[in-house]
């Protein structure tokens, strides 16, 4: 079984949603940043953190890579010309959404206070403004990589829901959709009843 340190109300949510989504059974820590579970599976205190068969496994993107790869679901293959569209889809949601919308939270409540720059903020909607039609105009169907949904669907869809809570701009017609569909899915509603 799968045990899950890490609260819903962070990247945690990615990992809990595709345990959800693979239908496999797991234990959940609902452990915040740094807290004394957060520390004992990961020396940084960063949440999530995976345990399987005796290791522990972190980031939530590597977290669901390896779920993805192991049960073959949510993911194409590796090797293969969609897996390298998907991985694609995925860096790039990490570069230029997930990592502004971190740059922007560490600067309203992460770092000390006398460290914070307010002022970087506008520059990080701006450039995220900038991303979203890209992403819009590369997806290819119902999904970002056609027909299937995978990966990058589930860690674009966190991301614009935390872009919304932050004050970032409305996601693009087709991204909304996407986001509006994937949230409605049986296996996230699931997750948000997680503590």
């Amino acid at each position: 079984m799968y045990k899950v340190i890490g609260s819903r109300a962070s990247r945690g949510l990615r990992v809990l949603w595709m345990l959800e989504e693979l239908g496999q059974p797991y234990e959940h820590v609902p452990a915040k940043p740094r807290s004394d579970e957060a520390l004992a599976a990961n020396p940084s205190g960063k949440i999530p953190a995976l345990q399987v068969d005796g290791e522990t496994i972190t980031d939530a993107v590597a977290i669901m890579t390896y779920l993805a790869d192991r049960h073959e679901a949510l993911t194409f293959g590796a090797g293969t010309l969609e897996r390298a569209r998907q991985d694609a889809f995925t860096l790039m949601i990490l570069d230029e959404v997930e990592n502004l919308l971190w740059m922007a939270a560490r600067h309203t409540f992460v770092l000390p206070e006398e460290r914070r720059v307010p002022e970087i903020k506008d520059s990080l909607k701006w450039e995220y403004e900038q991303a979203l039609p890209r992403l819009e105009a590369a997806m290819t169907g119902p999904f970002l990589t056609g027909e299937m949904m995978t990966l990058p669907d589930m860690l674009l869809t966190h991301c614009l829901g935390w872009a919304e809570r932050a004050g970032f701009a409305e996601a693009p017609a087709k991204l909304a959709d996407l986001r509006a569909r994937m949230e409605a899915r049986d296996a996230f509603q699931r997750v948000l009843e997680l503590p």
